[in-house]
């Protein structure tokens, strides 16, 4: 009878273990998980954008001129007839920029990313506080470059034409029950000019002119 009383009582333990187990990851699942990826995102983006400024202001350290970027020709009645890219100095500045940027943001995520403690409890308004731990990132990331040519009316007969530079990184984090990608988008203004005369609706409705994509 006592026997009987004693695995009664370990089956009843071993029960109410389980479903404090079974509760803790239920809990984890519905709020821990949403701090901790917000926190991580968050500090992913961060050393996302620092590492496409380091490449960005690496790459155009040569201070690219309008005009060594842009061609522009005009007809006999001094309207746009053409608007041509230098694709070799574009491309190499897409492909320059792509690969720093990959190569900075995997050193800088090989760590890992800091997490505060008070992220565990699944409280939003403690996932600041406490001692920060490591959480462990997958130094994988893919970044593509793309230029974007931006036409804004600037006066009577002529347009600003702006050349700008659009870095999108994206990273993946492994979270103890989730992994998820964090992307990261920068824009950098390259150059910038007036034009003069009448430009074309096929100029001015188009928008991306060359880039690259690294992804390892």
């Amino acid at each position: 009878m006592k026997n009987f009383s004693r695995r009664k009582r370990v089956k009843i333990i071993i029960a109410v273990i389980a479903f404090a187990i079974l509760g803790f990851l239920v809990y984890l699942e519905s709020n821990i998980s949403k701090i901790l990826i917000a926190v991580s995102e968050a500090n992913i983006r961060l050393l996302a954008t620092q590492a496409v400024n380091d490449a960005v202001y690496y790459t155009l350290n040569d201070n690219f001129a309008y005009d060594d970027l842009i061609k522009i020709t005009y007809d006999e009645g001094g309207d746009v007839s053409s608007i041509t890219t230098n694709s070799i100095k574009i491309n190499r500045i897409a492909r320059d920029t792509a690969y720093l940027s990959q190569k900075k943001l995997n050193e800088a995520t090989a760590s890992g990313v800091q997490v505060p403690l008070g992220a565990f409890t699944g409280i939003e308004a403690l996932a600041g506080f406490g001692k920060r731990v490591t959480l462990k990132i997958i130094p994988l990331s893919s970044v593509n470059c793309n230029f974007v040519s931006k036409f804004v009316q600037a006066g009577i007969n002529q347009t600003k034409h702006s050349l700008y530079l659009q870095v999108v990184a994206s990273t993946s984090v492994v979270l103890p029950n989730k992994t998820t990608t964090v992307a990261s988008a920068s824009e950098v203004l390259v150059c910038e000019s007036i034009v003069a005369g009448k430009i074309p609706d096929a100029y001015l409705q188009g928008s991306y002119i060359g880039g690259s994509t690294l992804i390892p």
